[in-house]
């Protein structure tokens, strides 16, 4: 399983209309594209949210239904483009470690 931490800045006083739309049409989006969402997080006074985002195998399927998620009708018909809340992205693919 490859997973892809996602951490943004959003713009000042959006979080909660950040969030409505994440939770109502990102998320069926991309779970419509076999990703799981494992969690997600705020830290409110930094304008911060951070989520997990996972698809079974190696890289090259995670990177291949994000292209395909991006691509999708269901991405192209979100109420409100996502980028328009957020100030800075960072991604990171990780891969789990045994304990």
């Amino acid at each position: 399983m490859t997973s892809q931490l996602r951490i943004y800045r959003i713009a000042s006083g959006e979080m909660d209309a950040f969030v409505e739309l994440w939770r109502e049409h990102i998320v069926p989006a991309r779970q419509a594209y076999g990703f799981t969402v494992d969690g997600a997080w705020a830290t409110l006074d930094r304008d911060e949210f951070a989520w997990v985002v996972s698809h079974d195998g190696p890289k090259e399927a995670f990177e291949d239904a994000d292209r395909a998620y991006y691509a999708s009708p269901e991405r192209a018909a979100l109420p409100q483009d996502p980028a328009d809340f957020l100030k800075h992205v960072e991604l990171r693919l990780t891969e789990a470690v045994d304990r």
